[in-house]
């Protein structure tokens, strides 16, 4: 018998208010985080969150979902779905 895909692809959607608070949507996980520097897997990529004073004020990753606080000063994204299967590590894939 063929097994299903149960894989659910969530929508990926950043809002953020100030420069002070954001709301993502789309997570797939939190790999690190602390007060300077956020790294999230999201539907889009790899997600890189950076500031002062970060804070994951809520997280929901039944959800897919991210708040975060503190001051924003910076979000990059990298693609990392062309080097899936290479032996890379991840910091690496990031940091090309």
């Amino acid at each position: 018998m063929e097994e299903l895909n149960t894989a659910v692809t969530r929508a990926h959607k950043v809002t953020m208010n100030n420069r002070r608070t954001c709301s993502i949507t789309g997570v797939n996980d939190v790999l690190s985080f602390d007060v300077h520097e956020i790294l999230l897997e999201t539907e889009q990529g790899m997600l890189m969150i950076k500031g002062q004073e970060l804070h994951v004020s809520r997280l929901t990753l039944d959800k897919g979902e991210v708040d975060v606080d503190g001051r924003i000063d910076s979000f990059t994204y990298s693609d990392v779905a062309g080097t899936a299967g290479k032996s890379e590590s991840l910091l690496s894939r990031l940091f090309r």
